[in-house]
Parts: structure tokens; sequence; C-alpha cells
């Protein structure tokens, strides 16, 4: 696709990116990356994992997300109680036939928004699991196809609190990104408190179907990226499992680096962002802003790490200053 092409296309589909984020803007106050994150995974299909304590909208942003979006759209609580089967569905004894039927769950919608995904047990993570990655559940004998576009967009709470387990590694791994959200600042909050219940409840519209998803994917996927800045993210990748080849003295602190889809993901990712910004094409700048929410889930820390109060987040900072920008 021609550049000048390329850069009308972008211009014509960001009447649609700011059309979902006026909608959104009914419902969410602030959370502006929050948001971008939410759209980066959708035009994507990149599954997203959002950790925040509790009452700070997570679950209302990605329902507004969902309601400006034509497709079928499911909360599901996690609890320690869930099943298995109550996710992905279960075969059901029929007396009279002496056979067995298929009954659906919930995983059979477009948008899932897996709320506190982090309260369920790790039979119920790994029947997520193959969803996420095989887009496809198995009930029985019978495996299923998921539809598309499938995207799991989950919710958990710091796991320091109660009632929380830490989701496992290969989990985690599948979520494109990790987005962290904080307080409101005091404007945010004032006009929170001026809104919520004292307001009628906005009715967010349908916005987007998922073939203008698909147009906007494959926009996505023919934005410009050098081949400097290729190398650059292969770099950052590297630097998390080899600290010592880009003259860092913080080896005892990382377990494990980024893995493989650290790569992939990031590359898309900063096509993504770009696109937010109304670019045909990547900057330097684009992937340090992104690749803390690409690596911060991917780098298990050491007990050495923990036992000093150091964070993925200062390691990723370490990284930026020491690997060199083109």
């Amino acid at each position: 696709m021609a550049v000048e092409e390329l850069k009308q296309k972008i211009e014509e589909k960001h009447l649609l990116v700011n059309s979902i984020k006026s909608e959104i803007g009914k419902v969410l106050v602030g959370q502006r990356d929050l948001i971008d994150g939410l759209l980066m995974g959708l035009f994507t299909k990149g599954h997203i994992l959002i950790e925040g304590v509790p009452g700070l909208a997570k679950t209302s942003a990605v329902k507004a997300l969902a309601d400006t979006v034509q497709v079928d759209f499911k909360r599901i609580q996690f609890t320690p109680d869930l099943l298995p089967a109550d996710l992905i569905g279960t075969e059901i004894y029929r007396p009279k036939t002496g056979d067995f039927s298929i009954k659906k769950g919930p995983i059979f919608h477009n948008i899932i928004l897996a709320d506190e995904i982090n309260r369920a047990p790790s039979k119920v993570q790994s029947a997520l699991l193959e969803a996420m990655q095989e887009q496809q559940v198995t009930i029985g004998e019978t495996t299923f196809e998921l539809s598309d576009p499938f995207l799991v967009m989950a919710t958990q709470n710091p796991i320091e609190q109660e009632g929380t387990y830490p989701l496992p590694e290969a989990q985690v791994d599948r979520f494109m990104l990790k987005l962290i959200i904080d307080y409101p600042n005091k404007s945010e909050e004032k006009e929170i408190m001026k809104r919520v219940g004292f307001e009628n409840v906005p009715v967010i519209k349908q916005i987007i179907d998922p073939a203008e998803l698909d147009d906007i994917g494959s926009l996505i996927t023919s934005i410009y990226m050098d081949e400097k800045l290729r190398e650059y993210i292969v770099d950052l990748v590297f630097a998390t499992r080899n600290p010592q080849d880009y003259h860092m003295d913080i080896s005892d602190y990382i377990h494990f680096g980024a893995s493989p889809r650290a790569t992939i993901f990031l590359s898309l990712v900063a096509r993504a962002y770009a696109f937010l910004q109304g670019r045909a094409y990547v900057t330097p700048q684009d992937v340090k802003t992104i690749a803390p929410d690409v690596l911060r889930h991917r780098i298990i820390l050491t007990y050495e790490a923990e036992a000093e109060d150091i964070t993925t987040e200062q390691i990723i900072g370490h990284i930026f200053d020491s690997v060199e920008v083109p």
C-alpha cells in the first residue's frame, strides 16, 4: 500500500476511533492510557490484563468498550468455587434418548470480561488457557472453534490482596498487554462524584462492526517500521534474558526474561500505538512508550530482587537506559 493511501485510510479510520473514545467517555472519566490499551487490544485482537485496586472502573471500562462494538459480550465473575464447566460448558445426559448433549458455556462470546481473574483456581485458568491460545475449547471429546473476533479482557486485583492467586506464567504470557491503573487525580475524582448517582445512566452507541475491526487490523500491520527499530525491539527483549551482553549488572535479579511473544507483540503494538497517534510509521518513542505494558508481566524476578524490593518497572527502566536507541 502506498504511503499516501495509507495516511488517508488512517485519517478515515480515526473518525471511528474518536467516536469510540467519545462513547467510552460517557461513562469513564480520565484513564486515557487504559482506553488506549484497550483499543490496541481490540484492533489487534490481543488479550489484555488490567491490574488495579478495586473501585477504579476496570470493569466499567471494558464493558463500555464492548458496548461500542457490534459483537457478543459476556462478563464472567471469577470466584474461588468456579469450575471449568462454568466457563466452557459441559455434557448433559438425556435419559430419554440415552445420549449426551453439549451445553456451551459463556466462553462462546466474542469479547469476554474475565472479572477478578486471579480469584479462580488453577483448573479454571487451564481451561481459559486453551481458549486464549488456540481459540478453541474441548468439551468431552468434541472440540469447538471459538468465534472471530475472540478477545479476553481480564481484570485482576494486586496479588497482595486476600483471596487472590498468582496466575500461571504460561497464562500470563498469553496476554499481549498488562495495564496498570492508578487512582484518578483530584479534578477527575470531582467529575466522578458529580456524575455518579446524579445523572442518568448514558446509553453507549455501537460504533464499529467486525468487518471494520478487520480493516483497521490490516491497516495496523501495513504501518511502516524501519529495520533499525526491529533490531531495537529484539535488543530490548534480549536484554531481559542476557543483560550482561548489554553491560548491565542485573542478572541476579532476573529469573526468566521475556519470551519470543514479547518480540512479536511489541512489534505489533508499536504499530497499533502509531495508528492511534494518526501516523503511518513507528518511531522509537512509540516503542519506549508501549514496551513496559508488553514486558512487565513477562520478566520473572528472582527472590533476591524481591528481597531488595526491586520491581520489574525498575528493571525495564534500567534496560531502556542501557540499550542504545536508533
